[in-house]
């Protein structure tokens, strides 16, 4: 299992450790990755994803889960999450109509 955000497509990242003596050595630097139920309000049901922390701050910032997809581009979406947003899409243009 990749350590990708679903939501915000946040990875790792590489670095140096550095010592006191200036030696440097290669690490990785780990998203704060959650397993979490964030529920959709137009789908009707709870949805499981893999979402960073800052991710989670994110979609509660701008209103719930629905809305983040709505204004998040698909570049950054995985393809569960551009899955979700595409039956959002649907449904909000259902309802419209």
């Amino acid at each position: 299992m990749a350590r990708i955000c679903e939501l915000t497509g946040k990875g790792r990242m590489v670095g140096n450790n550095v010592s006191h003596a200036n030696n440097k050595t290669k690490r990785t630097f780990l998203p704060n990755l959650q397993n979490v139920t964030l529920l959709s309000d137009k789908l009707e049901r709870g949805v499981k994803l893999r979402v960073s922390t800052s991710g989670l701050r994110s979609v509660e910032h701008n209103g719930g889960l629905d809305n983040w997809l709505v204004k998040t581009s698909d570049a950054k979406l995985s393809d569960r999450a551009r899955k979700l947003k595409r039956e959002i899409m649907k449904k909000d243009g259902a309802a419209a109509a």
